[in-house]
């Protein structure tokens, strides 16, 4: 029998076919998520071993693992800025398998930095979970005539032209960090980027005046007395240095210039398997909250959506940054 296409029971006939139709790949969705993890899941760092990302992506898969009963393996991927790595994760199956534990660097940054960037970290990736907020310190040697802010602010101004600062590279927080507090304070001072750890080699040999570092590769300096902490680059003070001022509370209000790390899996990742993650690192971050805050991390969570959202601002903000500063490829 053929029914007019006006009949009423073909019209239904569309409705509940069309409604099986869409309810078919979030049946998907949900069955594979109930199934993930069913073998190893890679962590990308796209950094070498040791350095700050590293140390949080281990400290998290391991307790991931424990979780979920299913090896959470760190893979390193350093090159290019941590191009090379988040990259590879952005071209990986949409499938939770291979994800990344990223800093704001490759994240934020990178996208203004590099002129022909091979992927896009803002659509190319979904975001999962804000893991922790890790200020940048600013310190100088011992030996340095300046016991606090305000009178590093002081000498600054009395030697425009003549300092120099380290970095761990042209466009990480670390360099970016120390030309916006220059460019605030109305001081010029010359940059001197080097690769990684040797920045702060020169700086515990006087070689150079000051740097901005990130808090957990030179608080045992710190502790230690071999470098003098004056101001911390985020709005908030440190957990785990709250004696020392924030650089906004200081006279210069505003001023915002922290690193942070989080996880990010490929953009069409199921929301099922985020939301998994997402629940996973959140139960992981209570477990490693007096540990990160001892290191200089504080532990932050929130939604996958809190994520995207502060990812967005972080790149406005980072954008205006890279292309005062000259960092940006021509």
């Amino acid at each position: 029998m053929r029914f007019p296409s006006s009949h009423p029971l073909l019209g239904r006939a569309c409705v509940t076919l069309a409604t099986a139709l869409l309810c078919i790949p979030w049946a998907a969705n949900a069955e594979v998520a109930d199934d993930w993890p069913s073998r190893p899941v890679k962590i990308v760092v796209a950094f070498t071993a040791g350095g700050t990302t590293d140390v949080i992506a281990r400290s998290v898969g391991q307790l991931l693992s424990e979780q979920f009963k299913q090896p959470f393996v760190i893979e390193n991927k350093p090159g290019s800025g941590g191009n090379i790595g988040n990259e590879m994760v952005a071209r990986s199956p949409a499938d939770g398998y291979t994800i990344t534990i990223a800093s704001v660097g490759p994240i934020a940054v990178n996208p203004t930095m590099f002129k022909n960037l091979k992927y896009d970290p803002l659509t190319d990736l979904t975001p999962v979970i804000l893991i922790a907020d890790v200020p940048n310190v600013l310190v100088i040697n011992p030996k340095t005539p300046v016991t606090n802010f305000a009178e590093f602010v002081a000498w600054a101004k009395s030697k425009d032209g003549t300092l120099n600062y380290a970095s761990t590279g042209v466009g990480t927080t670390s360099h970016l960090s120390s030309f916006m507090l220059m460019s605030t304070i109305g001081v010029q001072a010359q940059h001197i980027p080097y690769k990684g750890a040797e920045a702060l080699t020169d700086l515990l040999a006087g070689r150079t005046d000051f740097m901005f570092a990130t808090i957990p590769s030179v608080i045992s300096q710190i502790r230690a007395g071999k470098l003098r902490a004056l101001a911390v680059s985020s709005p908030q003070h440190s957990r785990a240095l709250p004696g020392v001022p924030t650089v906004a509370e200081s006279g210069y209000p505003g001023f915002s210039a922290g690193s942070w790390f989080g996880m990010l899996a490929p953009a069409a990742t199921p929301p099922a398997i985020i939301d998994k993650l997402n629940k996973g690192v959140a139960q992981a971050m209570a477990s490693l909250e007096t540990q990160f805050v001892n290191e200089g991390a504080d532990p932050v969570g929130g939604s996958p959506q809190f994520f995207g959202e502060f990812i967005r601002k972080e790149y406005e903000k980072w954008k205006k940054v890279v292309l005062e500063s000259g960092a940006a490829e021509r």
